[in-house]
């Protein structure tokens, strides 16, 4: 038995991604919330039972929701998740967990005072290539692991736009709260939690505004520490091309490298090898390759909902991401 889910902000990742997944799962969308009349066509169009909102208030008190997507800009999470909170909605919301560490930390105490759940959508964790990784690493593969390399990017431009979705909000530091570092390196921070099964407590990060003409960082360089010991390398852009190749994950240890290719991004599939230390390359079997990782996603927070198998999701671990990238952010030269 699935449950209903109220959308709020229906852009392009609600519309082409999330509201498929929720369906996928075996749940239902019983409503869409956003402010812009083009969206609501389209949510209506693509689940004509849904309640339509162009407020937040009756979707709120709507009794067939019974959890929140939220996906709005980053700006705006806050005040979303303060209000599903105060009327007893579990939350799952689009990542970074805000635009500010600030609002992100008034998001987990609300949270915690009405008792719900809240989780960051953290796609990459559900996705099947993923998965089989971490269990290779676990099950000694590559031997200790020493670094993760990551490269993550992509081309957006300032005049990016979707139908629906407005201007490139993206590009606005006031409503996303940074550029491509605040956009793109929580998915790496995230991933290098769940492949090692420990975070990345030591963060430094050098931004660039090399290629897009908009106020916000294009390109970014991160190196961290995990709390064990593990070296962590994240690249992120938005300014490499789109036919560039931008997605690989690297897992090297004492006696193997894993590497994932175009795995990173809201679809399955990618490519996934272990090398051992005699250089012998062998696929990676990953079960369930070609499932959604939204569809995982969706049916993993259905669950933690219905049964409290919450495993996936722990606002003070995300938390801790925000923290990441206020510290990653605060000690680039280029941001003073």
């Amino acid at each position: 038995m699935g449950i209903g889910w109220g959308i709020v902000g229906y852009g392009w990742v609600a519309r082409d991604y999330a509201a498929p997944a929720i369906l996928a799962a075996g749940d239902t969308v019983c409503a869409v919330c956003d402010p812009t009349p083009a969206a609501l066509a389209a949510a209506g169009a693509s689940h004509p039972t849904a309640a339509l909102y162009d407020t937040l208030e009756p979707l709120l008190a709507d009794q067939a929701v019974q959890a929140i997507y939220v996906a709005t800009p980053n700006h705006l999470h806050r005040a979303a998740v303060e209000a599903a909170a105060a009327a007893g909605k579990p939350v799952l919301c689009e990542k970074p967990m805000a635009a500010t560490l600030a609002d992100a930390r008034a998001m987990v105490g609300a949270a915690e005072r009405g008792g719900i759940l809240l989780g960051t959508a953290f796609d990459q964790r559900h996705h099947p290539a993923h998965a089989a990784m971490r269990g290779a690493i676990l099950a000694g593969r590559i031997g200790t692991p020493t670094v993760i390399r990551i490269a993550y990017a992509c081309w957006l431009a300032a005049g990016w736009t979707v139908t629906g979705e407005g201007d490139n909000w993206r590009a606005d530091p006031s409503r996303a709260g940074g550029g491509a570092l605040m956009d793109l390196a929580p998915h790496g921070l995230d991933l290098a939690d769940f492949l090692l099964g420990e975070p990345v407590q030591q963060i430094a990060a050098l931004t660039q505004r090399r290629v897009q003409s908009y106020p916000v960082d294009d390109g970014a360089l991160l190196i961290g520490r995990t709390a064990g010991g593990v070296l962590v390398q994240l690249h992120v852009a938005y300014n490499c091309p789109d036919a560039l190749p931008r997605r690989r994950l690297e897992v090297l240890g004492s006696a193997g490298q894993v590497v994932a290719e175009n795995t990173m991004g809201q679809d399955a599939g990618g490519h996934v090898t272990v090398t051992d230390d005699a250089g012998n390359v062998a696929p990676l079997d990953i079960p369930d390759a070609e499932a959604s990782p939204f569809t995982r996603q969706m049916a993993a927070f259905s669950r933690a909902v219905l049964a409290g198998d919450d495993g996936f999701f722990n606002a003070q671990r995300d938390l801790h991401t925000m923290q990441l990238l206020h510290r990653a952010y605060a000690e680039d030269p280029a941001c003073r």
